[in-house]
């Protein structure tokens, strides 16, 4: 079966966006678990580049995954922005629009509008170095903005179908 590392985005001193109290280093830490043990339960082999609040840097991210010699790496992080609740939804992001990396894209942004989610698109990010260093598909997906209650709430309270939701994602491109 397929290898599969799981990035949690930010950590340790990186906090990623936060709001009210809340930190993305942590909704990422704690959702990237939890789609990692799906996929685990799914046969998948599973490679984290994190498990503690440590930090990385993407660069590093990438290196390791790299030397690993993972088929795939999906990167978890929570969106941001100007104002609060001013957006909500899902955004996945890819180096380029073509091949693999966009159908898992494709398939994570519409398992998650199941769960409620809008469906905020697909954008190419050639310049994010987890998507532009690693060898292997790559794919970071924005799980909802962190500065939206809507967003947050339903993090919270359907955490487990999210997580559910990224994996099967996941499991459907790569099956």
């Amino acid at each position: 079966m397929a290898t599969v590392v799981i990035d949690a985005g930010h950590g340790g001193s990186d906090f990623g966006a936060t709001y009210l109290g809340r930190k993305e280093k942590d909704d990422t830490l704690r959702l990237a678990l939890a789609v990692g043990n799906i996929l685990e339960e799914n046969g998948v082999n599973v490679i984290y580049t994190r498990t503690s609040d440590v930090y990385t840097s993407p660069a590093g991210k990438a290196a390791m995954a790299n030397a690993s010699g993972a088929d795939y790496f999906l990167s978890i992080h929570r969106n941001s922005s100007p104002y609060d609740n001013q957006y909500t939804g899902v955004e996945s992001l890819v180096y380029s629009k073509n091949g693999i990396a966009r159908t898992i894209a494709e398939n994570i942004n519409r398992e998650l509008t199941r769960v409620g989610f809008v469906n905020q698109g697909i954008q190419e990010r050639p310049n994010l170095a987890v998507l532009r260093r690693t060898d292997m598909p790559a794919v970071l997906v924005e799980v909802g903005f962190i500065n939206t209650d809507k967003d947050n709430i339903r993090f919270d309270t359907q955490f487990q179908e999210i997580a559910r939701a990224i994996a099967n994602g996941l499991l459907k491109s790569i099956s």
